[in-house]
């Protein structure tokens, strides 16, 4: 291939300008074509731009605009006469080969659907299978720590203590250790109470946690309605369902901060504010905690029945709203049925005497008998 000598190309009375990308003077120069484009101003040091490296910058109608990869950033060639601008183009072999092609565009708009849709695998099916896995992985210290930092956000919302009568609180440890132990839960991994809070209630925390609220204990006519509802309450614990749903909730920041050890912070109130304010268990969880609740009771020789009755009185048949026990349960009526076929007679001996129910309605210091 022949050197190409230099050579001024005829210049127009349009001012070809410059730009060194050092100061904002604006400088009038011509140009010289050789074995790189000389762009030389009178009176100056002439600056080379190699052929390969030029590129188009965007520019208005007209004016031809410059740029070289290996000038300042902000360097700019701006030749306004179409002949030479004809030139200049004819010599950049490169010219435009930053700029994306309609192909590079599908690609990308390509690329940038398919994330979409990975986002959307990864809401709808990743987080709930790294749930469903990793729930019942999760170490009992962690499980404590997020339980503890979560009853901090209860108490907050229901009462900053739990109720304290030592008669009503003695008969409510009795009902709990019977269910306990009819499910089969460790001694150490489970603590209960009552809240003073008019609403009709009752939840598990993380970390073996369960609480009813005293609007509940208000509507329960016997012990055996009661402990339909706790037992409904160790069914999700059995299950995990409160620490599948704490990490469901939320989602990767929370499983970044059980990798990193941030799991008392935003997760709890995650937890505190979605899954037990609102209940929000999914379906299939709140059928198999029912049906935990009905096989602890018939363990206990009692029946489901009666939980489901209280269920009934409290949400009546539409169900009811944010306060309910059944926010996102199965419906009232069809819990009802189900239960109702369930029903035996009691073959076992009470859960509580009359006097220890009584003490119960009244361990938070007033209440229905």
């Amino acid at each position: 291939m022949s050197e190409l000598s230099p050579e001024s190309p005829p210049q127009s009375a349009k001012p070809t300008i410059f730009f060194d990308g050092v100061s904002s003077r604006r400088r009038q120069v011509t140009l010289v074509f050789g074995e790189a484009l000389e762009i030389a101003e009178e009176g100056g040091t002439p600056v080379s731009w190699a052929w390969a490296d030029i590129r188009r910058a965007d520019s208005p109608a007209g004016i031809l605009r410059l740029a070289c990869t290996s000038a300042p950033p902000l360097a700019r060639l701006e030749i306004r006469d179409s002949a030479l601008a004809a030139s200049v183009i004819a010599r950049c072999m490169r010219l435009d080969e930053h700029r994306i092609s309609p192909r590079g565009v599908a690609k990308i708009v390509g690329w940038s659907v398919a994330a979409a849709v990975s986002i959307v695998c990864v809401v709808l099916f990743g987080v709930p299978l790294a749930a469903d896995r990793l729930a019942p992985l999760v170490p009992k210290p962690i499980e404590r720590r997020i339980g503890d930092a979560s009853e901090v956000q209860v108490k907050t919302i229901f009462g900053r203590s739990a109720c304290e009568d030592p008669a009503g609180k003695t008969a409510f440890v009795k009902l709990v250790n019977r269910l306990r132990d009819a499910a089969g839960l460790d001694d150490d991994a489970m603590t209960a109470g009552v809240l003073p809070t008019s609403i009709p209630n009752a939840f598990a925390l993380p970390g073996g946690k369960v609480y009813v609220l005293k609007g509940l204990l208000d509507k329960a006519e016997n012990p055996d309605e009661l402990a339909g509802i706790l037992a409904h309450e160790l069914g999700h614990l059995k299950h995990y369902d409160n620490m599948r749903g704490l990490i469901y909730n939320g989602g990767t920041s929370f499983l970044i901060g059980l990798l990193f050890g941030d799991v008392t912070g935003s997760s709890a109130v995650i937890f505190a504010s979605r899954s037990v304010v609102e209940a929000s268990y999914s379906r299939e969880a709140e059928t198999a905690a029912d049906t935990f609740a009905i096989e602890m009771m018939h363990k206990l020789g009692r029946s489901p029945k009666p939980a489901a009755e209280l269920m009934f009185r409290i949400t009546g048949k539409e169900g009811g709203g944010l306060t309910s026990i059944l926010a996102s349960h199965p419906l009232t009526e069809d819990r009802l049925a189900r239960m109702t076929k369930e029903d035996r007679p009691a073959s076992g001996p009470p859960l509580l005497t009359d006097e220890e129910w009584q003490s119960l309605k009244l361990i938070c210091g007033s209440g229905k008998i």
